[in-house]
């Protein structure tokens, strides 16, 4: 009984001392300042980043594919079982990708990034649509809480999010810019609406399209998830005038995919998949403009 009266004790002296404390603070007769207070300037922000140099054929007429390696620098993506980052896998698959199409020389390629960087979203498709790209590819490596999930999925820009991305557009660039080649400037606000929205179903059919391709050119040479092509809201894939798509190439998560996805035999495989996918579409003229922004 001592010893709970003492407990009891002490824990009225902590309340009182905490609600004495309370009072001085707030009517003012004691405030509490700190011993000492750091500054920094932030540096200011820079221009649109610089582009990466387009190899392949010096025929600027030929189709210009931009392959955008995801993650990078500060920023490691998932982590596989054995450690794997997908910041290093992408950009593996990526120059796979990028040396296949090469290989073949029918295309012109540009990666957004060729080495472990950084890049902000909204600069990855923006580095494509300033080169006037026909097609945006960006590679990842999905993960999954569930283990066992694996394969790869071609995701392309769902209906829904479009909605708000052409509304946006049309506010931002305040009718001044251009879908498809066409000027929104001068326009009302019916015929504006129209034009995004043709826009933006014409785009995601062509990406759809290519998604068909990589399916089907892969089909029984790289193993696809249970559901193979998706729609989602990246970030990265919001163009108007853009065919893009998003390649999970596996799971990280998936001890099997990831050993895949760091074998340079298996990544030869993907990239030649990926690659007869983006000639077939390119061939068929489900290309973009690709008049370069200014």
């Amino acid at each position: 009984m001592k010893s709970r009266g003492i407990i009891a004790a002490a824990f009225a002296a902590s309340v009182a001392a905490a609600a004495l404390m309370w009072a001085v603070l707030t009517s003012g007769i004691a405030t509490i300042e700190p011993r000492y207070v750091v500054r920094m300037d932030m540096p200011a922000r820079e221009g649109r980043i610089g582009l990466p140099p387009v190899e392949g054929p010096a025929d600027t007429s030929r189709p210009l594919v931009v392959i955008d390696a995801g993650h990078g620098g500060h920023d490691p993506g998932a982590s596989g079982p054995a450690g794997e980052r997908e910041k290093d896998l992408t950009l593996l698959l990526a120059g796979a990708l990028r040396d296949a199409l090469l290989a073949d020389g029918r295309v012109r390629v540009a990666m957004t990034r060729a080495e472990d960087r950084f890049l902000v979203l909204e600069e990855r498709g923006d580095i494509a649509h300033r080169l006037g790209a026909d097609l945006f590819l960006s590679v990842h490596a999905d993960a999954a809480q569930n283990d066992l999930a694996q394969g790869a999925t071609v995701y392309t820009l769902s209906d829904e999010a479009s909605d708000s991305v052409a509304e946006a557009l049309a506010m931002r660039e305040n009718r001044a810019d251009q879908v498809n080649g066409v000027k929104l400037a001068g326009k009302g606000e019916a015929v504006s609406s129209i034009l995004v929205d043709l826009a933006r179903r014409e785009m995601r059919g062509r990406s759809m399209r290519f998604g068909e391709l990589v399916v089907r050119e892969g089909d029984g040479r790289i193993r696809f998830h249970e559901t193979p092509q998706r729609e989602a809201a990246f970030v990265v894939l919001k163009s108007l005038d853009l065919p893009s798509a998003l390649i999970e190439a596996g799971y990280i998560s998936n001890t099997d995919d990831a050993r895949a996805m760091a074998d340079p035999a298996w990544r030869q495989t993907f990239a030649g998949v990926v690659a007869r996918a983006i000639e077939i579409f390119l061939a068929e003229g489900q290309a973009g403009p690709g008049v370069a922004a200014p």
